[in-house]
This record gives C-alpha cells, sequence and structure tokens, in this order.
C-alpha cells in the first residue's frame, strides 16, 4: 500500500493527525487490538463470486472506530487470519461490513468463509486497522478494478462529506461479476461502472494522461490494473498516487545473507539464516506475532524498529514510512545490517 499526505476532513490538518470521526471514544468499548467475538448478522450475495458479511459484536457494544480505507481481520476456526476492507458506514459503529470474493487459486481461506460463515455463525475478528487511509484534498480520482472496489466506497461517501469534488471509476470483467453496482449508482454521475465485456479496458490514458494539480489518486485491485495506474501517473505530483495492494511485491532473494536480530522485550538473540525470514527464527525461538499473508501485503506482523535498519520488501508502508525505519514487516523484510533490534 502506498499512500501520502493529510488525513480527509473537512478542513486543512496536520501530517500524521488521525481522522476525527467526532465521536467520543466510551472506556467500555472494545479496543482495536482485543479479539472481538463477532455474529453474522446478515449474509448476501453480491455478485458472481462475491458474498457480502455484515458482523455484530456477540456482547452488543460498538466495534472500535475506524477509517476509510481501514480493514479488518477474520480469525478462521483454523487458526488462519484473512484481512478484507471495510465498505460500511464508519459513522455505524453496530456493524462491520465486507466483501469476500471467492479465490479459486488461493490458500484456501476465502473458501471456507463461503462454506463456513453464514447467519448466526460466530467468529473472532481483530482489528480494524489501517494502512490505506483517505487523505485531505480539494478533488479526488477513485479507480477500481473488481473487488477492489470496497476500500474506496467509506472513501467517496467521506470525501462527499467533505464537500471535495470526486469521481469514481469502477472496472470489472462483466458487470455479473461486480459487487455494489446499485449502490454505486446512487451517487450519481460521478460514477462509471466500466464492464470490460462491453466497454473494454478502462480507458486510463484519458483519465490520467494529464496530471492535474490538487487532484488525490485512490485505486485498488488486481497488479495489472495498478501497474497500468502507475505508469499513467508518473508525471503526476509526487504524493499524488495512492495505492492498496493484495499481491506481494517481486523481489530478488539471491543475494541475501544472514543476520542477528536481537528481541528487546525477550531478551533473546536470534540468528537469520539467507534462506529464512525473520518471522521464522522468531517463531523458532518461540516468540509469538500476529501474522497472516507472509507476504508482506496485510500488514500484520508489522514490528518497531529499534536499532539497525532494515531493506523493506513489503506493500504495506508507504516510501516514506520505508525511509523513516521504523517499524518493519518481519515476514518479509530484512536487515541491511549486520544486526538489528526490534521491539519484540
Amino acid at each position: 500500500m502506498t499512500m501520502v499526505g493529510d488525513p480527509v476532513r473537512s478542513e486543512p490538518v496536520d501530517r500524521d493527525e488521525s481522522v476525527d470521526q467526532g465521536e467520543p471514544v466510551d472506556p467500555g468499548e472494545t479496543s482495536a487490538e482485543e479479539t472481538i467475538s463477532a455474529v453474522v448478522d446478515s449474509r448476501r450475495d453480491l455478485a458472481d463470486g462475491v458474498i457480502e458479511l455484515v458482523f455484530r459484536a456477540g456482547d452488543g457494544r460498538d466495534f472500535p472506530r475506524w477509517e476509510p480505507g481501514a480493514h479488518v481481520d477474520i480469525v478462521l476456526a483454523t487458526g488462519e487470519i484473512r484481512q478484507y476492507s471495510l465498505c460500511g458506514d464508519p459513522w455505524d459503529r453496530s456493524t462491520l461490513r465486507v466483501a469476500v470474493l471467492l479465490e479459486a487459486e488461493g490458500r484456501g481461506g476465502s473458501r471456507r468463509i463461503h462454506e463456513e460463515l453464514q447467519p448466526g455463525t460466530t467468529v473472532d475478528l481483530k482489528g480494524p486497522r489501517n494502512h490505506f487511509p483517505l487523505h485531505s484534498s480539494p478533488r479526488y480520482l477513485f479507480i477500481a478494478g473488481g473487488i477492489g472496489v470496497t476500500p474506496l466506497i467509506p472513501m467517496m461517501r467521506a470525501a462527499e462529506a467533505a464537500g471535495a469534488e470526486w469521481r469514481f471509476v469502477y472496472g470489472g470483467r462483466s458487470e455479473s461479476t461486480m459487487g455494489y453496482v446499485d449502490e454505486l449508482r446512487s451517487l450519481g454521475d460521478r460514477v462509471t461502472i466500466w464492464p470490460e465485456d462491453t466497454n473494454g479496458l478502462i480507458d486510463l490514458d484519458g483519465l490520467l494522461g494529464t496530471a492535474e494539480e490538487g487532484t488525490l489518486v485512490y485505486s485498488c485491485g488486481p497488479e495489472p490494473l495498478l501497474a497500468a495506474v502507475e505508469a499513467r501517473c508518473e508525471s503526476w505530483p509526487v504524493g499524488a498516487l495512492n495505492i492498496e495492494r493484495f499481491t506481494a511485491a517481486e523481489v530478488d532473494t539471491s543475494g541475501d545473507t544472514g543476520f542477528e536480530v536481537e528481541l528487546a522485550q525477550t531478551g533473546i538473540t536470534v540468528q537469520v539464516s539467507a534462506d529464512q525470514s525473520i518471522l521464522e527464527a522468531v517463531t523458532a525461538a518461540g516468540v509469538y506475532v500476529p501474522t497472516s499473508c507472509t507476504e508482506g501485503t496485510c500488514g500484520s506482523c508489522e514490528t518497531p524498529i529499534l536499532e539497525g535498519t532494515a531493506e523493506h520488501r513489503d506493500v504495506v508502508l508507504s516510501p516514506e514510512e520505508q525511509e523513516a525505519q521504523e517499524t518493519m514487516m518481519i515476514c518479509v523484510s530484512r536487515a541491511t545490517c549486520p544486526r538489528l533490534v526490534l521491539d519484540l
């Protein structure tokens, strides 16, 4: 995920200030760091291979506050964790809404969700967490492909509430594979539905061929779309493009070497071999770190760096965050020095 700028609200704010949703936090509410026992409140078919799930907390409490771009972790009965972007209303904290695409070539998590999660099913959730925040701007261009529509739906509504100009182009293989089409059409003529079987590929040259000062581009979807959007935004101002990826970065590992990692909290030091990840070495030493994707795409294993520098291989942190060397995704990222000290 790549993102820059200030969180969106109706007036300018300082960089890195969190989004203000305008509601106080009840001390009795669930923390975003806790595991939440939730119940599937409703389920419906959205499109070919896509279902919508709406959750309520099992104890009736409100869910933690969240902002557009956030995701929630679904903890399966097998212990596997899968992340899904929240696509509901951040102001309605009694429910959380996600859409789940059945990935035939995936690792089986989405299939288990499709088969096992029915209305009344109890499931553990973690989060919400946000590595793809919406930043303040007078204008936005949102571009989605397929299931990548989900994080952009709350963003459009937030942009509208902030009084910003915006437009949205939504592509998919066919309209039957595209969720939330009716809901999006109800937002008016700023939304363009672009099924490939009738319209061809999205006209990215027309959308992005001329850089627009003061416009932020947000895009999420399959890698070919994101690569094409990136290529056409090379002439745009630095920081204009904001992307969320669901696939890992391609990395040449042939030159990898071993290094040492000290775990400051537990007081142990582990050796990470050339063909081993930090996560694997730490887990083998008996230290638990939350993880899901093991590919540097979800952010679950983000760990503070206390000493040393990392070679970042994730697609979660922005270039600015990677350069800051404050945290790293230990499932894929490595050290550029002989010794790292991590806050574990």
